[in-house]
Parts: structure tokens; C-alpha cells; sequence
């Protein structure tokens, strides 16, 4: 679900503008938390998949409960954080975030994957709730005119925690994992790294519950012009927006979970799980280049044309992964995280165009779509049980057909007539 940040007051000459250099730190800190920790379910699900002996597309359950709980919880947590305000929205999402983690310690105890997966939803909850609070602040530490930057540099850091986080997964679950003598010495190696991550997100929690942030209000102008008629589900390029962030999403999550298992291919690379967990890095860190190339790119190239490109150039990278092998195949399938860099914001911008009054509507509907993640992945996983890892990536080529089609001609913005 996403806040719009245009509708929540400016503060001006308040005392609190001292502790903002320092709210904004830790909001940095916040998002880098949330994009490394969503990044861990890359190495989870090939550690998982060994350690109970699953079939791809029960490892898949792993995405299915994590990003279906951005679909379960965004109205929710919406609703919380109107009724308690976005700080105390931030505090509660980073402590039920902290109780997921915790919940790997008995999972990996009781040898149960079906713990494991209410573990990472009650995580997946936490930063669901986050998301909904932490925007607006983003937006609101500073002179309004610099929110835009500011938002960059948060969502940079988002960026680099799913770069980092396949280094810190590797070296400690799947290292630890490799020299594992039974399945349950195995499933104990993410204890502690999720114990330690459970001890920062208490840490933050008890920063934003001291902090003196600024207390954000909704103006009455939305809520009066959301009680008008129409609807934005009126605009047929919101739609197919949302669509496009559905297979955006799920293809992005798709690639990433499957690396390990691509990599491990005899035929691609034939490498180690914890070796080819290390790769996952460049996958990502593809996409963090990419926004920054991207966003100076877009100053003259057309943000359509520019999401028809790299749809075009994902399909032909991904044909080239699917039918060929070795470090062509490779190569191919990481330098799709390049592509992916502009899409996300691009799709997002392009389907809340010209939607007026009903933009925070809108930007709701797109933010639901991100279920995605839950969906695609498990579909790829059916289908590598079928027909093999390698050919499953023919998958993601559907999803990015549709975003050039998006990009070309399905964000032109038009208007159901009644």
C-alpha cells in the first residue's frame, strides 16, 4: 500500500528539526534492513529446499508466503497506522518484524518447514506494516523541495542491502549448511544470523520509539474528494499497470529465486550452493547501477520507450540463458538485474499519470499487485518440476512481453467512459 506523501502537512520551525539529520539515518538504516532481509529469501529457499528434501515448487512456498503478505496485510497496516500514526507505525512493524526472526530459532528446533514459512509471514507482516509507515517520513525530514532526493538515496540504500545480503547468506547459512552432518544440524545454521538480525530490528525499534519525529496528518482535501464519484479502477492504463507490477515483481523474485539452482546446472556452471549464492550479488547489484543510470537516461528518452527497451533486451537475454549454456548462459541471466533496474518506478509512474484525485487510490492498487512475488515464482516452480530448471526461465519471457507492451502502448492514458 502506498502513502501518498502529498497528503500529509509540512512542518515548519519546529523543534524537532534537530533530531531530523538523525531520523534520517536511521530511516537509511530501515530501508537497507528491509531490501537485505527480503534478499535472504534467495539463499533460504535452496538452503530449504536441501534440507527437507523439497520439490522446487514447495521451495517456492517460501516467496508465496513472503510476498503474500504485502496482499494480506498492506489494508491493514493502512489502517493502523491511520489509527496510531506513522512512528508508532514504524516501531510496531520493526518489533513483529524482530518476532519473525525469532521465529527461525524453534523452527530449525522442531525441524518443521511449515513453521519456517509462518516464521518468514509474520516477518514478511513487519515489513509490509514498515513500508506503509516509513514513506512519508522519507518525504517529510527536510525542505519539501529535496523529498525527491531524499527518497532516492533511501531507496539506493534498499538497493544495496539486496546486494550485500547474498555475501552475508552465504558465508553464514549455506557455508555453515555444506558442513552440516545431518538435516537438522543443517536447518540450525540460520539461527543465529536470524537472531542477529532480530537484535537490530529491536535496536531500531527502540531508536524510532525515542526519536522525536514530526507527528503527520492526513488533509481533509483527499478524504473529501475520495467520497466523489468514480473510480481509478475507471483508467484502463491504472489497470494494466497494476498487471504490469504483478509480472514485474514476480519475474524479478522468480530469476532471483532460482539462481542458485540455475548456477548449480552441470550444463551452466556446475557451482557449490554457497559459491553460486555469492553471484546473486550481481544480479542485484545490477539493478541498484541500472536506477542510477536509468534515472539520467530518462531526462531525454521517454519513460515508455525506455520500459520497452529493457523489457525487449530481458526477453532476449533470457532466450539466451534458456538455449545456450555455460558463462554465456550465466552471464545472460545475471545481466537481467541490469534491466530490471528502471521498472519497477517506471510502470509505477507511468499508471498513476493523469489519475488526479484518485492517485492515492491508485498507487493502493498498484502496491497490491506486488503479490507478484507470491505467484509467479511458485508457477516457475511447478514448471522447473516438470521440465527442468533452465526451461522454466520461459516464464519470466511472458511477463516481460507484457511490460514492452505496457511500456509501448498500454500506458497511454485513457478513461473508461460509463
Amino acid at each position: 500500500m502506498h502513502i501518498d506523501a502529498s497528503a500529509v502537512t509540512q512542518p515548519q520551525g519546529t523543534p524537532e528539526n534537530n533530531n531530523y539529520a538523525f531520523a534520517l539515518s536511521s530511516l537509511t538504516t530501515l530501508f537497507f534492513m528491509w531490501g537485505f532481509i527480503t534478499c535472504l529469501n534467495d539463499i533460504l529457499i535452496p538452503h530449504l529446499k536441501g534440507v527437507f528434501d523439497l520439490s522446487y515448487s514447495q521451495a517456492m512456498l517460501v516467496q508465496f508466503c513472503f510476498f503474500g503478505a504485502y496482499f494480506l496485510i498492506s489494508l491493514p497496516a493502512g489502517f493502523i497506522v491511520k489509527k496510531l500514526g506513522y512512528q508508532k507505525g514504524i516501531v510496531i512493524g520493526l518489533l513483529v518484524a524482530a518476532i519473525g526472526c525469532l521465529c527461525f530459532y524453534p523452527a530449525a528446533s522442531l525441524h518443521s518447514y511449515p513453521v519456517f514459512l509462518s516464521a518468514l509471514f509474520i516477518l514478511a507482516s513487519g515489513i509490509t506494516l514498515l513500508q506503509v509507515s516509513a514513506n512519508p517520513y522519507v518525504s517529510m525530514l527536510g525542505d519539501a523541495k529535496t523529498a525527491s532526493s531524499r527518497l532516492t538515496m533511501t531507496q539506493g540504500f534498499n538497493a544495496l542491502g539486496t546486494t550485500v545480503a547474498p555475501f552475508f547468506g552465504a558465508l553464514l547459512i549455506l557455508n555453515q549448511a555444506a558442513d552440516a552432518l545431518t538435516p537438522q544440524e543443517s536447518a540450525a545454521s540460520v539461527q543465529m544470523p536470524y537472531i542477529f538480525l532480530a537484535a537490530l530490528l529491536l535496536a531500531l525499534a527502540a531508536i524510532f520509539a525515542w526519536l522525536k519525529l514530526p507527528h503527520l496528518e492526513s488533509t481533509e482535501e483527499e478524504t473529501a474528494l475520495s467520497a466523489e464519484e468514480g473510480s481509478a479502477w475507471q483508467y484502463t492504463h491504472l489497470v494494466l499497470g497494476a498487471v504490469g507490477i504483478f509480472v514485474y515483481v514476480g519475474a524479478e523474485v522468480a530469476i532471483g529465486s532460482f539462481l542458485v539452482s540455475f548456477l548449480a546446472e552441470p550444463t551452466i556452471a556446475g557451482l557449490q550452493e554457497h559459491e553460486a549464492a555469492k553471484y546473486i550479488t550481481y544480479y542485484w547489484g545490477g539493478a541498484m547501477v541500472g536506477r542510477f543510470i536509468g534515472a539520467a537516461v530518462m531526462q531525454k528518452v521517454a519513460a515508455g520507450k525506455a520500459l520497452f527497451v529493457n523489457a525487449n533486451v530481458a526477453v532476449l537475454l533470457i532466450l539466451i540463458a534458456v538455449f545456450s549454456s555455460g558463462t554465456i548462459a550465466m552471464v545472460s541471466i545475471l545481466l537481467v538485474g541490469l534491466c530490471n533496474s528502471i521498472m519497477f518506478p517506471t510502470i509505477f509512474s507511468l499508471a498513476i499519470q493523469g489519475l488526479g484525485k484518485h492517485t492515492s487510490h491508485g498507487s493502493g492498487i498498484l502496491c497490491l499487485a506486488i503479490v507478484g512475488g507470491a505467484i509467479v515464482p511458485l508457477l516457475q516452480g511447478f514448471l522447473a518440476d516438470f521440465i527442468g530448471v533452465q526451461p522454466a526461465f520461459l516464464l519470466p519471457i511472458l511477463c516481460y512481453l507484457f511490460i514492452a507492451y505496457y511500456g509501448i502502448s498500454g500506458s497511454k492514458i485513457r478513461q473508461l467512459t460509463n
